[in-house]
């Protein structure tokens, strides 16, 4: 009987492999970390292969520890890392590194792009800004830096996509090379409203249209893989952010939710008008399955949990991300202290490549404690950026959010961030949203649930988050954050000055 679906949640820092029944329950989760290469300043690669192995990996621990095989399982779902890019040959091997989202090494060719004056031409077909972030400018580079890249693409020898399109290669063993509508719309070549690769775009960045994948729907059969014993057909692929919204059953229009993870992202369900920002959001597709296409306005923040991480692994005051908590309420507040964690720049509504973190407000009497506090702090406070933004531009009230990604467990960052925003914060039972979107979505497909109807029933709260300070004080705290925001983006190094000697190989 084939009784679950498995979803394949590769993120930036980590893959994990989940076992959802029928009844949209995780029964078994498995997880490994891998390598985070960053070589130079601002600069962050994956080795694809590393992650590809990870995926093997966590699906094999998953069926040994249940004692499945690949009879008991229904479907595979994939949720993933957007926008980070991978160019390969047709035997799957990568020619480069992946370029991470968070990576901030194609600042050069944006800069080209703009100076050209393709800005609102890109905006208006994409709904997207020239940025880094997206994929476009990451195959740009790799064409322009890696020796013989371009002769290859042209002769129709490489292939590029988005993490999605790479595993799902990997898996079909080369039988599939297929990417679905939302990676597709966080590249900055798709085009949202024609719903294809836009040809006037992909000849301003100079891309082989014969490297891209073909577009699909987020639900929908994207071919099989025999890795694990018999066949098991793969049935959805969604980005990340997106089978969270999804995850959450946020099928309305006006239905938002907060995903806290190595970065930090807000999504609102706008139906099927796409909305295009005067103020930094992004324009994206949601989801599109059957006739069903639906859109959304997003803010993105490019460190949140990861600034937690860095707190452990870089300057080590924890030995786990639990214990910020703790940390945070041992103390009755930050003592003044801000930070400003833009390791890679700032996100919405800034989109400035250039600034780095800061820390503002040390002073003698500055423990460990107030740092982790603040830095709770200066993730929620991004956060309220982006939703001032969403509330000025949708002219739709946000209502009660929901919220997942793993520092959504944390209390203390989803109380401070329910005072300074003023909205209801809601945490589902399940934080597992991102993966039940691709789980959902894969099971719809095959019929292993029977509509979105029944999908709804699954979805149970844990805890609501009310603001509890002042209206007032809430201003003042803010205020504080303007002050360290203007003042971290005055400050600007030249990161090739501090450059090493490494190369990004691997």
């Amino acid at each position: 009987m084939r009784d679950y679906i498995i979803t394949i949640d590769q993120g930036t820092t980590s893959t994990r492999a989940i076992l959802f029944d029928k009844k949209g329950h995780k029964i078994c989760s498995k997880q490994l970390e891998f390598k985070q290469i960053m070589p130079k300043s601002g600069w962050v690669l994956h080795n694809p292969e590393e992650i590809f192995l990870t995926v093997k990996e966590v699906i094999n621990q998953v069926l040994n520890e249940k004692n499945l095989t690949s009879e008991d399982i229904d479907s595979i779902g994939i949720t993933n890392q957007r926008e980070t890019t991978v160019v390969f040959d047709k035997r799957g091997h990568a020619i480069y590194p992946a370029i991470v989202w968070q990576s901030r090494q194609t600042i050069d060719i944006c800069e080209r792009l703009e100076k050209k004056g393709y800005k609102e031409l890109i905006h208006e077909k994409t709904g997207l800004l020239i940025n880094p972030y997206f994929s476009a400018t990451k195959i740009m580079w790799i064409l322009e830096n890696v020796p013989g890249a371009r002769e290859h693409a042209n002769r129709g020898e490489l292939l590029c996509g988005t993490i999605d399109t790479y595993l799902l290669y990997r898996l079909t063993e080369g039988r599939s090379f297929k990417t679905d509508v939302t990676n597709a719309s966080r590249t900055m070549i798709y085009n949202i409203h024609d719903l294809k690769w836009d040809d006037d775009l992909l000849d301003i960045c100079d891309i082989p249209k014969k490297m891209l994948a073909e577009v699909c729907d987020s639900s929908c059969d994207f071919g099989y893989t025999t890795l694990f014993g018999n066949e098991i057909r793969i049935c959805s692929m969604i980005g990340d952010q997106q089978a969270s919204l999804f995850g959450h059953t946020a099928f309305s229009k006006g239905d938002t939710k907060i995903t806290y993870g190595t970065g930090s992202f807000m999504l609102m369900n706008t139906g099927n008008e796409k909305i295009i920002s005067q103020k930094g959001l992004l324009t994206t597709i949601a989801w599109k399955y059957g006739n069903n296409i639906c859109y959304a306005l997003e803010g993105s923040v490019f460190v949140a949990g990861s600034a937690i991480q860095w707190l452990r692994d870089g300057i080590k005051i924890i030995n786990k991300s639990s214990e910020t908590y703790d940390m945070a309420t041992r103390v009755e507040d930050s003592l003044g202290v801000y930070f400003v964690p833009a390791f890679v720049g700032l996100g919405t509504p800034y989109w400035d490549s250039e600034c780095r973190g800061a820390i503002f407000g040390l002073s003698r009497g500055t423990t460990r404690e107030h740092i982790a506090r603040a830095t709770l702090e200066g993730v929620c406070y991004q956060v309220s950026d982006v939703i001032n933004c969403m509330k000025e531009e949708s002219n739709t009230p946000i209502g009660i959010t929901s919220t997942d990604g793993g520092a959504s467990s944390n209390d203390y960052l989803l109380q401070f961030e329910a005072d300074i925003t003023r909205l209801t914060l809601v945490r589902p039972r399940e934080l597992e949203t991102t993966a039940l979107g691709a789980c959902y979505l894969a099971g719809l497909y095959t019929g292993f649930f029977e509509s979105i109807d029944d999908i709804k029933k699954f979805h149970e709260l844990d805890k609501m988050f009310l603001p509890e300070i002042s209206e007032n004080k809430a201003k003042k705290l803010l205020n504080g954050w303007n002050i360290a925001v203007n003042a971290t983006r005055m400050f600007k190094v030249n990161d090739n000055e501090f450059e090493d000697e490494k190369n990004g190989e691997y």
